[in-house]
């Protein structure tokens, strides 16, 4: 009995020395593993370091170009503009000229207008200076002898070269009596029914007019028939 007992003690010793060891196999087991983890993290972390590394030194270069590639643009921009503000004062200079002569020119066209308009009043009264002198004549006469005959010949003498002046600067009577009415030269201030005379006939002439060229000058007053 007491062997048995004593059997059984021996047996629950050594169950239990076995599960020591095996908590201490276990024990070793994790601290080993832990060491070994920590090994291989240290090894990652230099492959990752090293693989950082690289990408950094290839991030830098791609930001270096991107930087000269900007600087080269811009320096492509600044010639351009320079360029273009060149053009844009050669094209300041150029209108600023031109506005200038043409100011010049409508004052040279001006001054030449009113040179001309002098010269054609002078044109034309020196051809009537004659007249004048013709008027003075003819007023010297009547006084010398007061008859008739004599003024009568000194007003028409002076209306014939009158007329005659006339035509030479291109001056024409605007035919109107027993002419058809037109009122382009015409200007009807009268209005007669007559079944004798034909339509938009002048009947009578209250004022004669005159053109030049193609301009009147003034129009022709008439009474017009029909």
């Amino acid at each position: 009995m007491n062997e048995e007992k004593r059997k059984k003690q021996d047996e629950a010793h050594c169950a239990e020395n076995l599960n020591n060891i095996g908590d201490d196999i276990s024990a070793d087991s994790v601290t080993s593993a832990c060491a070994c983890q920590q090994t291989g993290d240290v090894s990652g972390t230099g492959d990752n370091a090293g693989s950082d590394g690289g990408k950094a030194d290839d991030g830098g270069k791609s930001e270096n170009s991107d930087i000269k590639a900007l600087q080269e643009e811009l320096e492509s921009v600044k010639s351009e503009l320079e360029e273009q503000t060149k053009k844009c004062g050669e094209y300041l200079e150029r209108l600023q000229r031109t506005a200038a002569e043409f100011d010049n020119f409508k004052k040279r066209t001006i001054k030449e207008k009113e040179a001309l308009y002098d010269d054609a009043v002078c044109d034309v009264i020196r051809e009537l200076l004659p007249v004048i002198d013709n008027l003075e004549r003819a007023w010297e006469a009547v006084l010398a002898d007061s008859s008739a005959q004599s003024l009568k010949d000194g007003v028409d003498m002076v209306f014939k070269q009158f007329m005659e002046i006339l035509k030479n600067i291109g001056v024409e009577e605007i035919k109107a009596l027993d002419e058809t009415f037109d009122p382009m030269r015409h200007n009807a201030v009268m209005h007669v029914e007559d079944e004798s005379l034909g339509h938009s006939v002048v009947v009578e002439e209250f004022q004669k007019g005159y053109i030049y060229k193609d301009k009147v000058i003034r129009y022709s007053m008439v009474k017009v028939a029909n």
